[in-house]
């Protein structure tokens, strides 16, 4: 699942995810657990700065997040 915030295309690879909630701790405007305790995105995304986005991507410890720029080019992992 993807999508596009704070001009950053953001991929959840939910097979991957392990469900550690690194990320949420980083950008919970964007990310929550569902039921299932895998991530997901929230429903009313907040922007945040295409920084902070990025370093809540990289703490992924199974690398499930991706991160990439408006040229296509993959910033994490």
């Amino acid at each position: 699942m993807e999508k596009i915030i704070s001009g950053l295309t953001i991929v959840i690879d939910r097979d991957t995810c392990i469900g550690t909630g690194n990320c949420i701790k980083l950008a919970g405007e964007v990310f929550e657990l569902d039921d299932q305790k895998i991530v997901t995105f929230k429903a009313n995304i907040t922007e945040l700065e295409q920084k902070q986005l990025v370093e809540a991507c990289s703490v992924c410890p199974v690398n499930a997040l991706s991160a990439i720029d408006e040229n296509g080019n993959q910033i994490v992992p």
